[in-house]
């Protein structure tokens, strides 16, 4: 059974970076073809993927966020770390850590998840 646990502060100021980890158990970071990913979703809006870190540690990530996220790994703790920088209160949302699986895209495990909001 994998799990996945989200951590991090639930309120961010507008223009600071906003940073998450995603602790991983009962399964490796650096096993094969899994994107280890940050999703999120806006209140009253659907799902967004963000990015992604692989086994390798390469990274993917949303276009239209590149330029504001950085996803990194630590593999002694079986952890990675979402970052998201310059945040408005457009980037309020519930944050999700999932695994998805790179054939299918199918996100079979997921975090609880963990709302952050941005606000002064």
């Amino acid at each position: 059974q994998v799990l996945l646990q989200e951590s991090g502060p639930g309120l961010v100021k507008p223009s600071q970076t906003l940073s998450l980890t995603c602790t991983v158990s009962g399964g490796s970071i650096t096993t094969n073809s899994y994107f280890w990913s940050w999703i999120r979703q806006p209140p009253g809006k659907g799902l967004e993927w963000m990015g992604a870190i692989i086994y390798s540690g390469n990274t993917y990530y949303k276009p239209s966020l590149k330029s504001r996220t950085s996803i990194s790994r630590d593999t002694s703790k079986n952890q990675f770390t979402l970052q998201l920088s310059s945040v408005t209160p457009e980037d309020t949302a519930v944050y999700y850590c999932a695994r998805v699986e790179g054939t299918t895209w199918y996100a079979g495990y997921w975090g609880q998840g963990t709302q952050v909001t941005v606000s002064s």
